[in-house]
C-alpha cells in the first residue's frame, strides 16, 4: 500500500515538473539587458535533468542560463542542484 502512496506521489510531481519545464535555460527569454537572477537559479537548478534531456534534441536548450546576473544566479543555481539530489539520501533507511 504504501508503494503505491510513493509510485502516484513521484508520478504527479514529475508530471508536475514536466508542466512547468517550459521556462528552461536557453530558451531566448533572457538578454544581456534582462539576466536571469537568484530565483531563476533556482528554477534552472530544479529543471536541469529535464532541460538535459530536451537539450539532446533541441540544441538551444541548456541546463544553464548563458545571460544571468552572475554570483546570484550561481548560487540559486548550486542551492536547487544540491538540495534537489543531495535531500534524496535523507529517505535512504539507516542499517
Amino acid at each position: 500500500m504504501k508503494s503505491k502512496k510513493y509510485f502516484l506521489l513521484a508520478a504527479m510531481l514529475l508530471a508536475l515538473m514536466v508542466l512547468l519545464s517550459g521556462c528552461v535555460p536557453g530558451d531566448g527569454t533572457y538578454s544581456a539587458q534582462n539576466q536571469a537572477g537568484f530565483f531563476w537559479g533556482i528554477w534552472h537548478g530544479w529543471v536541469a535533468p529535464i532541460s538535459l534531456v530536451i537539450g539532446l534534441f533541441n540544441h538551444d536548450i541548456r541546463i544553464y542560463e548563458i545571460n544571468n546576473s552572475g554570483w546570484w544566479y550561481d548560487l540559486g543555481y548550486y542551492l536547487a542542484v544540491i538540495s534537489g539530489f543531495g535531500g534524496i539520501s535523507l529517505f535512504r533507511k539507516k542499517k
